[in-house]
């Protein structure tokens, strides 16, 4: 019986795991999740991008007053609405114009998401925009976005880039919250933050959740201390008293973004 008991168990961890690999992108990118796209202000732009393997992304820009201030290149967690962002960052720092797409795979861009394909997307959007005359481009991501965003200022001339809820691996952070599981072995949506600004030199903000339950707050503390042990630590670090999706709404938010991006920039906040 005890054998029986030890098989079945065997057995039920087994599928799991089988059932954990197969089902990685659609947990890692759940698109069914994203809500509605809210009304955006009547001045904004509608953006369609074609990428060489026939998939179209599509976004938003949301001009701002001073065209001579850098554009906000927005990318959201990985259950975030675009546009929804794109408004959210608008509204925060109405002074700038703010650039965001909705990742492949997410309607109405087509195309099926992977972490490798969002960076060379990020990578593309990038070129695009500063060949249509926007070269000052600085990117502020949020949760899974924070890797895309660490990416393109390895590989970029960013202006700088705002990192919130950030990871130093996704690797990390799923062997972290999946401990019984061996995901080493299968996991292959890698994002390395920590890897991909070991040699920065551009300017850079964090915006940490201390209470973040999604990312746990030792994968971003564990990026903190390695940036800060580099010859170019980041210009900003903030710790707010808040979870990965509350920190949104909380008082000290808009103010610390406000802040972050005036550090960017050398100067005062904007």
């Amino acid at each position: 019986m005890l054998v029986k008991a030890v098989l079945s168990i065997v057995a039920l961890w087994a599928a799991l795991v089988v059932a954990l690999a197969l089902m990685q992108g659609a947990i890692l990118f759940p698109r069914a999740m994203v809500g509605a796209a809210p009304e955006l202000p009547g001045t904004t732009q509608r953006l369609r991008l074609l990428r060489p393997d026939g998939v179209e992304l599509h976004g938003v820009l949301i001009p701002g007053p001073n065209p001579n201030r850098p554009v906000l290149l927005g990318f959201g967690g990985n259950a975030w609405n675009a546009e929804s962002m794109a408004l959210f960052i608008h509204q925060n720092m109405p002074e700038y114009s703010v650039a965001a797409f909705y990742y492949r795979g997410y309607s109405p861009s087509s195309g099926r998401p992977s972490s490798a394909a969002l960076l060379t997307d990020a990578e593309a959007i990038f070129d695009w925009l500063y060949a249509g005359g926007m070269t000052e481009q600085i990117a502020i991501g949020f949760s899974i976005g924070s890797g895309i965003a660490a990416h393109l200022a390895a590989t970029r001339p960013l202006r700088g880039a705002v990192l919130v809820t950030p990871f130093d691996s996704l690797g990390a952070v799923a062997r972290q919250n999946l401990p019984w599981a061996p995901v080493t072995l299968f996991f292959r949506n890698e994002m390395n933050t920590l890897a991909a600004l070991e040699n920065n030199t551009l300017p850079l903000a964090l915006i940490l959740a201390t209470r973040d339950e999604v990312i746990g707050p030792a994968r971003a503390e564990a990026l903190v201390t390695a940036l800060q042990s580099g010859q170019h630590p980041p210009v900003l670090i903030a710790r707010i008293d808040a979870g990965h999706n509350d920190i949104y709404a909380h008082k000290e938010f808009g103010p610390t973004l406000r802040v972050a991006l005036g550090a960017l920039q050398g100067g005062p906040p904007n």
